[in-house]
């Protein structure tokens, strides 16, 4: 891993100009750990206009000291790189927002006020212009100063590094106080915990200050927690994701619906509780890379099983679960201010998770129906829930030869017929250009134009088509028929090889 040309440059020309200047945040995390940054940040003791001064190409828009650096960059990730000058933050009344944000005086108060020990380490290159200042302040003021490479120093007064070799999760200082300042860090321990890799745990004393001030979440506006929550359902470890955030007591400000199917057992078509087949459906999902809408609909199609269960053991019941479930999603997703295309395509996805297929006998017409329910966009996203349903049940194969069977049916009945429609010419066309009243002789020319047309498609041109008609138009009626039938049935083995390699392609006989 190396640092960005654009990244040196901003943190060069700050110290060119007497500033200190350090990459702070989760891009150092992730570049200690040998992983590419999505972003990159710098911090200084640079005044935003200070800062603005020395970039011209950059904008100032905000109340946290935050300047926007245009890089030119061609690089997406590097086109804009935030600058921020040092900064520490009052009270946090709401637990949302500071009540006032000021300048810190060291970039170690600066890196006392960040979430994590992971996320405040900073890391600054060695400059002969920096100023003696700079270097007193640094090897002075910073207690767990290191020299780790010929080109840069790390600042860690947290011991971020050491909780990144042992992947913890470790709140900055007092956890309670970190979490008092901004309650959503809650959630961001539980997502780093999971985004980060396989190992990664959140330490005992932070888990312990997240059990006892989870109702704290209830501070927070929906918008921020629905984003935090989709960074977790999205990552690789969804499933262990939700599954913490229930453990810590979070999940019951966030989806109380999820919890409500813990401990509810089912019947004899599942071997897991509600709540564990609404994480085992989540997590099929998530390692199958399926979308955002899939696994939404994984984790809540079952939701409504609670409300409507009947009796309890092998017999019990779970009547019209999908359509209560639909209902409550659609509430789940409102309140936590999902857009309305999205909840009316997940809630679409839970109402009708449970159609019924089985082979010769459900027909082609019930099919279109549940296509027309659905929406043929939506198709493919259903089947990947009924994967995800499957898995989630304990049953061994997601994709059963009937669903498969079903997928080759949809494709079936979603493509256009090979019929005369298809040509650039009509009934109508025929009956002007070759001066005839409505017959069988209109129907046998278009027959046989289309038999040229399957033939080279290039052909389907109206001037082509015409000039041809005008030709078929002189031959008899005898010939036209004998033409047309020969036409219909090449036509017909065609329509017969075309639905054969599409059983193929599904693995269908």
């Amino acid at each position: 891993m190396t640092i960005p040309k654009e990244v040196k440059s901003i943190i060069e020309k700050l110290q060119n100009k007497g500033f200190e200047a350090y990459i702070v945040g989760g891009c150092v995390r992730d570049f200690l750990r040998g992983m590419e940054p999505e972003d990159w940040d710098v911090t200084t003791n640079a005044k935003p206009k200070e800062i603005q001064k020395i970039f011209p190409r950059s904008f100032y828009e905000n109340r946290f000291l935050t300047v926007t650096v245009r890089t030119g960059s061609k690089n997406p990730k590097l086109e804009e790189i935030e600058v921020t000058t040092y900064r520490s933050e009052a009270k946090y009344t709401d637990k949302r927002h500071p009540d006032q944000v000021q300048f810190a005086k060291s970039i170690k108060e600066d890196l006392s006020r960040r979430d994590f020990t992971v996320n405040a380490i900073a890391l600054a290159f060695k400059s002969k212009a920096r100023s003696t200042k700079s270097k007193t302040i640094s090897k002075s003021k910073i207690t767990n100063f290191d020299i780790r490479h010929a080109n840069f120093n790390i600042i860690d007064p947290y011991g971020g590094r050491k909780d990144l070799e042992n992947k913890l999760i470790r709140a900055v200082g007092n956890a309670e106080d970190r979490f008092n300042e901004d309650a959503l860090r809650m959630m961001r321990a539980v997502r780093f915990a999971v985004t980060l890799g396989d190992g990664w745990q959140i330490e005992p004393k932070t888990v312990e200050a997240i059990k006892k001030n989870a109702p704290w979440l209830q501070a927070i506006s929906q918008e921020r927690i629905r984003d935090e929550l989709m960074k977790i359902i999205m990552s690789e470890r969804a499933s262990g994701g939700i599954d913490l955030l229930r453990e810590l007591g979070l999940l019951q400000y966030i989806i109380p619906e999820i919890e409500e199917g813990y401990g509810v057992s089912q019947n004899k078509h599942h071997i897991y509780s509600c709540y564990e087949h609404y994480l085992r459906s989540l997590d099929y999902a998530a390692k199958q890379g399926f979308n955002k809408y899939v696994r939404l609909a994984a984790l809540l199609h079952d939701v409504g099983k609670p409300k409507v269960k009947r009796g309890e053991g092998p017999d019990a019941t779970f009547y019209n679960h999908e359509v209560v479930g639909a209902k409550m999603t659609a509430r789940i997703l409102e309140r936590l201010r999902f857009s309305k295309k999205d909840i009316e395509k997940i809630a679409k996805l839970v109402r009708y998770h449970l159609f019924y297929y089985n082979v010769d006998e459900v027909t082609e017409n019930s099919v279109r129906r549940l296509v027309r329910q659905v929406g043929p966009e939506n198709m493919e996203e259903l089947l990947q829930v009924r994967y995800c349903d499957r898995i989630g049940s304990g049953v061994p194969k997601a994709e059963p030869y009937k669903l498969r069977h079903l997928k080759y049916l949809i494709e079936r009945i979603s493509r256009d017929p090979i019929s005369v429609r298809m040509l650039k010419v009509n009934g109508e066309d025929v009956m002007s250009q070759l001066g005839i009243k409505p017959g069988p002789k209109i129907g046998h020319i278009l027959d046989i134009l289309l038999g040229h047309v399957l033939n080279d498609p290039k052909k389907n041109k109206k001037d082509w088509l015409v000039k041809e008609m005008r030709h078929l138009g002189k031959l008899s009626d005898k010939e036209l028929e004998k033409m047309s039938q020969k036409a219909r049935e090449e036509r017909e083995q065609l329509e017969m090889k075309r639905d054969q390699m599409t059983k193929q392609k599904y693995w269908v006989t």
